[in-house]
């Protein structure tokens, strides 16, 4: 960052903010946790010389936190530190806090000053130049859907849904788009958009979705992805700190609930020309020519993008039939049970709406995985075949790998992650969601005793 700017927004910062006195530095691992340190404000401008060090091995973390020693990124690279850079424009006060605190974002560097492999938001930014060549600006805008859950936990150890905030009742029951459930929690959503507006989050439509105390929140369309993607980070921790502040939790999990609709990130896409125009553009409700290539090598690669879309265990139990989470690689016009839908727009703003994610997925990873799906299909001109009408679940089997093994393979095999991602990369994401497995399959569950303690 220009030694300038760097001064100028830490002195905005102070003067818009006077009583700051900590900053978080903030760093998001490959599953978008952030980590990082609180130094002081007088301590900032040593963050912006380029020093403040991390070690390499926060992106060979599981969910756990735990290091995935097979990343070499560990005790085989000493647990080497290398240098974060503050991310332009990411200096914001932190509102639901009371302590004087602020958080900056930053982006890791290998010692070269070169981009470090293993960061996600590099991933994203090598993605954007094979378009930049191209001549063409990806649009893009995030839907984000969450719980906010009681913090108390039930006699078997599970969530529960909160008590309302005005009735204090606990609410069981599913209702979609209910205007009722947006005012009991009138309060909470409200101190979330004033939050927003202050660390520059352009949210916009809150809406009640189909489980207890689920919302989904969308963010605007925005032209430079990188940054779409530090907002939906944010986002996160925001609605996580605010939740906590008003005596909740909100997660992001993509099943917290067998029994209630999962979580899901669903991204529109839209490609701008060097004139500004949508390359998408069409009369047509189903899409021009360049519209269909872009499906077509989203559809064609979406398997192998899959881990991506799902990187948890959690993750595959949201792919049921008809509980609008696809299956297949399907695409159609104004069908929300498809894999890519084209959402009913004006002309002007025709687009593709990815509807596979959970909402645990990294959004530098989702975002980098589908615009290279539609880099791909852009340049190999990939037909998708004629668009699916009805319901997308009758008589189609799933077709994409919906569990996490058959998935991890699909990423490992896959030519299209390594050219897009690096096979460095390729090999650093499937070892630490190989590691974060097998740590999962050696715990005995409650279930295993239910079933088998007596019957075996």
């Amino acid at each position: 960052m220009a030694v300038e700017t760097s001064i100028a927004e830490i002195a905005a910062l102070r003067r818009e903010h006077p009583d700051i006195r900590f900053v978080d530095v903030l760093l998001a691992d490959l599953c978008g946790v952030p980590r990082g340190k609180r130094v002081t404000i007088e301590e900032l401008p040593q963050v912006y010389d380029g020093g403040f060090l991390l070690p390499g091995s926060m992106f060979a973390l599981d969910v756990q936190g735990l290091t995935i020693e097979e990343t070499h990124l560990g005790f085989d690279d000493g647990d080497a530190d290398r240098a974060c850079i503050p991310v332009p424009g990411t200096l914001l006060p932190v509102p639901w806090t009371n302590e004087g605190v602020a958080q900056v974002q930053v982006s890791m560097r290998d010692n070269d000053g070169s981009p470090f492999f293993g960061d996600p938001r590099h991933v994203l930014s090598a993605v954007l130049q094979r378009f930049q060549r191209l001549g063409l600006t990806p649009v893009v805008v995030v839907e984000l859907e969450f719980y906010f859950v009681d913090r108390e936990r039930t006699a078997t150890g599970r969530i529960q849904p909160p008590r309302l905030p005005q009735t204090g009742r606990r609410e069981y029951r599913t209702q979609i788009n209910s205007m009722s459930d947006v005012n009991e929690y009138s309060a909470v959503l409200a101190e979330i958009s004033a939050a927003c507006a202050a660390q520059r989050i352009p949210a916009g439509t809150a809406l009640a979705e189909y489980g207890p105390g689920q919302f989904e929140v969308n963010l605007h369309h925005c032209a430079d992805a990188l940054a779409a993607c530090d907002e939906a980070i944010r986002f996160k921790r925001l609605v996580r700190g605010v939740a906590a502040k008003r005596g909740m939790e909100a997660t992001f999990m993509p099943k917290p609930y067998a029994e209630f609709a999962g979580s899901g990130a669903h991204l529109h896409v839209s490609l701008l020309d060097a004139s500004g125009a949508n390359v998408f553009a069409s009369e047509d409700t189903c899409g021009n020519e360049t519209l269909r290539h872009a499906i077509g090598g989203l559809a064609r690669t979406m398997s192998d993008a899959m881990f991506v879309f799902a990187p948890t265990i959690n993750s595959y139990r949201r792919y049921r039939p008809e509980a609008y989470v696809p299956l297949n690689p399907t695409w159609a016009c104004n069908n929300r049970g498809v894999a890519l839908r084209i959402p009913i727009s004006s002309a002007e703003n025709r687009r593709v709406e990815h509807r596979v994610a959970g909402a645990d997925a990294n959004p530098y990873l989702l975002t980098a995985a589908i615009l290279a799906g539609i880099h791909y299909g852009i340049t190999h001109k990939i037909d998708p075949g004629p668009p699916l009408a009805g319901n997308a679940y009758r008589g189609n089997g799933a077709s994409l790998p919906v569990t996490w093994p058959e998935a991890a393979l699909a990423f490992e095999r896959s030519d299209f992650i390594g050219e897009y991602f690096g096979k460095p990369f390729q090999h650093l994401f499937l070892s630490t969601r190989r590691g974060e497995l097998r740590a999962f399959e050696l715990n005995v569950s409650t279930l295993e005793y239910d079933w088998y303690v007596a019957t075996s």
